[in-house]
């Protein structure tokens, strides 16, 4: 398989990219680049977890929205821009403890719109939700 990214991307560049932002306060880190995926963990811990002790669903959300993001960002020429149009995620089991981990891959790369299948899944390798994230491309100003 060819891969889909078009600009320089790795592991190393995403958590730099990430520093000083909520996504490294939180401890989310961005651990492999496939030739289509990107794959990175959140930590459920008391940054992350809700009164119930369990994973705050807007985590979940973060750490979707994050790697759909980064996708579709890196995925598109340098000179063009990418941003959220719309994200939903369904909660199918809570987490207590360990990490949960996303994988995010491509349903579909327009010239106007992505689309991006996000799987979120325990230290069991059990799913615990599944996202979807719609991407506007926008096009280069002048």
């Amino acid at each position: 398989m060819a891969s889909i990214w078009k600009r320089p991307i790795s592991v190393e560049l995403l958590n730099a990219l990430h520093v000083g932002t909520t996504v490294s306060h939180l401890g989310i880190e961005f651990l492999e680049v496939g030739d289509d995926f990107i794959r990175a963990r959140a930590p459920v811990d008391a940054r992350t977890i809700q009164p119930m002790g369990i994973l705050h669903g807007g985590i979940s959300v973060l750490l979707a929205e994050s790697l759909g993001s980064c996708g579709a960002a890196f995925s598109m020429s340098p000179q063009y821009r990418t941003v959220g149009l719309d994200i939903n995620a369904n909660h199918l089991r809570s987490v207590t403890d360990g990490w949960v981990t996303g994988i995010s891959r491509p349903i579909h790369r327009g010239r106007s719109t992505h689309v991006w299948h996000i799987d979120l899944s325990n230290d069991n390798g059990q799913l615990v939700c599944v996202s979807r994230i719609t991407m506007a491309i926008l096009a280069p100003e002048g």
